[in-house]
């Protein structure tokens, strides 16, 4: 952090060496004060695919959970001004490290991650693989529970982007997304296979009833993965990921984080 408290930008570096392009918010209590950054938990932002750091959508959630504690916001891989291509989910593990230790250098104690749609399934990958420099809590709004999901136009569309050559162009230059073209080998560990490895920490699962990627047999399945350590809130009308976050329910999921992060 700047010595006025204010946001700090930087690139940071995975351990499979990739640039990830990063931002840290002190949050608006701090700003301008003189207490230690430890007192404040701090939410790392895990956007969703096509999104950065710098995307409005993003922006607005930043705002939001800074009035709650510090803000962490980054660009995975082959999205923004991060270095790479983007794995949809698998590598990107490595950027939410990154991400996390940072936020740890910087003097949180507590340290809350909170994922969107792809962001949402990393965030789960990433508690259940990354134990030993864990998290205190973990929100997943959006998020598949399984690979290779094709029910929905939308999801047809994705699997469209993502393996054909004239999808990745147009990720490339229609959504600023740059799309590796290897096919996943091994799988990565499904969300589902993840949850039941975060307890117990703290897991709260956020969907919206009119989300058109992924119906409600998804977040179902992967509170049901989770049992008594996870919580279920199903949001009337939402649709998907932080496009369709309502500003009440960005601020509910802060106050989660500062009452169950410890």
């Amino acid at each position: 952090m700047t010595n006025d408290g204010t946001p700090l930008r930087t690139f940071l570096r995975t351990a499979d060496g990739v640039r990830i392009d990063s931002v840290y918010d002190p949050g608006t209590a701090a700003r301008g004060s003189s207490r230690a950054a430890s007192r404040d938990p701090v939410f790392v932002i895990a956007h969703g695919f096509t999104g950065d750091a710098d995307r409005p959508h993003v922006r607005r959630a930043a705002r939001a959970f800074a009035r709650h504690g510090a803000v962490v916001t980054f660009s995975f891989r082959g999205h923004g001004a991060s270095g790479g291509r983007s794995t949809v989910g698998d590598r990107e593990v490595l950027d939410l490290a990154a991400a996390v230790s940072w936020a740890r250098e910087l003097g949180h104690a507590r340290v809350a991650t909170v994922g969107f749609s792809m962001g949402g399934s990393v965030v789960l990958r990433h508690a259940a693989l990354h134990r030993d420099a864990g998290v205190d809590a973990v929100v997943s709004v959006s998020a598949p529970a399984r690979w290779f999901y094709r029910g929905t136009a939308p999801m047809r569309r994705l699997h469209w982007l993502v393996t054909r050559p004239s999808g990745r162009l147009v990720g490339r230059y229609g959504l600023r997304t740059r799309i590796h073209h290897r096919q996943w080998d091994p799988v990565p560990l499904s969300p589902v296979e993840a949850v039941p490895r975060i307890a117990p920490t703290p897991l709260l699962i956020v969907h919206g009833d009119s989300d058109g990627y992924f119906p409600l047999d998804h977040p179902r399945t992967l509170a049901a993965a989770a049992g008594e350590h996870g919580e279920l809130w199903v949001e009337p009308g939402m649709g998907h990921a932080e496009n369709a976050a309502p500003e009440g329910l960005l601020h509910r999921i802060g106050d989660w984080v500062v009452t169950r992060a410890g």
